[in-house]
């Protein structure tokens, strides 16, 4: 019994050291979404007469510091960065430039503060202290927002200026106080005194606190005064059975202005300059200018000195930065080297444009590959050199058999004279707003019109069409298209015979045929837009790239965007101030600013055979909230809690569509719905709304 007990005890140990073998590792409890939270700092905050160069900041958790460089900002701007470091749960800032009497100090940490474990990111967090017996409370909000694109420019500086308002500031002296935009553009300037100020946006990158005509910029037109003031909020509290119980009133402080636009871009300023020169193959020189010239560059041959007067034939583009000389000299093509003095438009010192003259070789050196083709070749044509003085010499001893004969008459047969092929760009189905189109290897010299003959297919049958446009050059004379419209559900031939196209070189092309059938109108949908808005204006189809598809200009109000395939589309339109028909940036020193972008705010789905009329006021919609996500680039940050509730909803499937959510304005930025416009228009639209 004995032996039986310790045998019932030892199987008892054991099945007890299994169960605890498979114990599971304990459950941390629910997510941690909870940011960090501070426990106290060294200054405190709002502290007055503080000395020593040192913050130190502590938290409820261990912190780290992420993106410091793009999201922290220090006013004062200072020359010499401070050194921000976490320490465990600290964070720590050491000023390295001397601390200023009386003066406001505050450092913006926007979201970079997060804790360690989950990355929960402390929002908006900034610390201020005073040097001085008094601390600056003032602060200035607002928006950036990129003016062609409606793009939040994100972690852009915003700064202001209060000992110099004129308009050299800008572009000389640091900002003297800063801040950054949050990922929604977004902007708090704070530790503000009371007075006049100019403000701006900044992409700082030359990282001098100033701009730089190269750099993106904003500016505000008006001198811009800080305020405070209070405002009385009302709440009702009802019971469970829906009476009144009670009215609460509650009052707030109201920093103002807060709801500032600054519409940030690029004056599009390059200095003009040689940028490159190639010789991109034996018969083609490359000249790369740095941008737009407003006149051509002359090219002048040193050597070799024996060459025709009209040696090139030119490939270029409107902007004359980017052009091609096509040799037409053979002197020229078979140059190793050819010496060009180069005159061409420069920026000076000045900048102005002055003409400037540089010598450039143009070098040819062949690869391994070209060099030991050409001997192959060379060595083909010497052995068959020489087999055709065997065979003449057989033949005038009549000696050649049949078959030496054959091989004779062969190689006395002239050589099939080189052409070049033409390719075809339209497609075998194209659409009602397109043109029969062709691109070309080499420039064109000649195309003769009687070599081209358009057709056009009715009951199965090829009929000719009389008086048909010539042929036109496109995109730099290596593109030619028919100018004429194309009428739907009608086939189309172009042929363009052998021998009726002459390239630069003397060469023919072989026959080209391009056979097309237009679509039926009932494929497209038909688009109108009312707006109330000036002729001088255009409306911008786009797509899920938010890349250009269609342009049209607002006539009486209206724009009609007729014949578009079905799809998705996304709609803006650019007040066009000059009328010349494209999106012009502005100039700060001119003080213009860039013209007025706006987008229609929903995703329009169109269907084949749909007509869509469509009203558009371009004010309804806050600025900021005006680009449908889908095609903004520049998105905001999630927290974390957000996106786990998001995810809740959607797995429960009670979220709405995104395009469909919040439509219109509930997260519009400022105190009311924004107009967006520069010249004081948004006071004037809030009132008549």
């Amino acid at each position: 019994m004995r032996g039986l007990a310790h045998i019932v005890t030892m199987l008892l140990v054991t099945v007890m050291l299994a169960a605890c073998a498979n114990i599971g590792s304990p459950e941390g409890g629910p997510r941690d979404y909870t940011p960090p939270r501070v426990l106290k700092s060294s200054p405190e905050a709002g502290a007055l007469n503080v000395k020593g160069n040192k913050v130190e900041i502590t938290f409820n958790e261990i912190v780290n510091i992420k993106d410091q460089m793009k999201k922290v900002s220090v006013s004062p701007v200072q020359k010499d960065q401070p050194i921000i470091k976490s320490l465990g749960k600290k964070i720590v800032v050491e000023f390295r430039d001397d601390m200023l009497p009386n003066t406001t100090y505050t450092i913006d940490f926007s979201n970079s503060i997060e804790d360690n474990n989950e990355g929960n990111q402390l929002d908006g967090y900034a610390f201020s202290f005073s040097t001085g017996d008094q601390i600056d409370t003032l602060r200035i909000a607002g928006i950036v927002l990129r003016a062609r694109d409606l793009e939040p420019m994100q972690h852009v500086l915003v700064g202001a200026y209060s000992q110099c308002l004129d308009d050299t500031a800008f572009t000389r002296l640091p900002m003297e106080r800063i801040t950054r935009t949050n990922s929604r553009g977004e902007f708090t300037l704070m530790g503000l005194k009371p007075g006049r100020y100019r403000v701006f946006a900044l992409n700082d990158m030359d990282g001098d606190y100033h701009m730089a005509r190269t750099e993106d910029y904003a500016f505000i037109d008006t001198v811009i005064e800080p305020t405070v003031g209070t405002y009385t909020s009302t709440d009702t509290i009802f019971t469970f059975d829906r009476r009144v119980d009670s009215v609460m009133t509650a009052s707030h402080t109201a920093f103002l202005p807060n709801d500032l636009l600054l519409s940030m871009m690029n004056e599009e300023y390059q200095s003009l300059y040689l940028k490159k020169t190639e010789r991109t193959s034996p018969a083609k020189l490359h000249v790369l200018m740095s941008t737009v010239s407003p006149q051509l560059p002359r090219l002048d041959i040193i050597s070799p000195a024996n060459h025709e007067q009209d040696w090139y034939a030119l490939q270029g583009t409107a902007r004359n930065d980017s052009l091609f000389y096509w040799l037409t000299d053979s002197t020229l093509i078979k140059a190793d080297s050819i010496k060009v003095a180069l005159t061409y438009l420069r920026t000076d010192s000045t900048d102005a444009l002055s003409w400037k003259t540089d010598t450039v070789i143009f070098w040819h050196r062949k690869s391994g590959d070209e060099i030991k083709q050409e001997q192959e070749a060379k060595k083909e044509r010497e052995q068959l050199e020489k087999r055709l003085r065997q065979l003449e010499q057989k033949e005038s001893q009549g000696k050649l058999d049949e078959e030496e004969l054959e091989e004779l008459k062969a190689a006395r047969r002239p050589k099939p004279v080189p052409t070049f092929k033409l390719e075809a760009v339209t497609k075998a189905t194209c659409e009602v707003y397109d043109t029969i189109t062709f691109a070309t290897p080499v420039p064109l010299a000649h195309i003769d019109p009687a070599g081209v003959r358009l057709e056009v297919k009715t009951d199965s049958v090829w009929h000719p069409v009389a008086d048909f446009p010539a042929l036109v050059p496109v995109a730099g004379g290596m593109t030619y298209q028919l100018p004429m419209r194309l009428e739907p559900e009608h086939a189309y031939r172009l042929t363009v015979d052998s021998l009726a196209v002459t390239s630069i070189y003397g060469l023919h092309n072989d026959t080209l045929k391009i056979e097309t059938k237009v679509k039926a109108l009932e494929e497209y949908a038909n688009l109108l837009f009312n707006l109330d808005v000036s002729d001088s204006a255009f409306v911008q189809l786009l797509d899920g790239s938010d890349q250009v598809k269609r342009t049209v200009q607002v006539v009486a109000g209206k724009a009609d965007l007729d014949n578009v395939p079905p799809g998705t589309y996304y709609v803006r339109v650019i007040l066009d101030r000059n009328g010349n028909g494209r999106w012009d940036t502005g100039n700060y020193l001119q003080h213009i600013q860039p013209e007025e972008v706006y987008y229609f705010p929903k995703p329009l789905k169109l269907r084949r055979n749909w007509d869509v009329d469509q009203s558009w006021n371009i004010y309804q919609t806050p600025l900021n909230l005006q680009k449908p996500e889908a095609i903004k680039k520049n998105k905001p940050e999630e927290s974390k809690n957000k996106l786990e509730k998001a995810s809740k909803k959607k797995r429960s499937g009670t979220e709405e569509d995104e395009e469909e959510e919040d439509e219109f304005n509930s997260r519009g930025f400022g105190n009311s719905t924004y107009s967006g416009n520069k010249y004081d228009d948004y006071q004037r639209n809030r009132r008549n709304r």
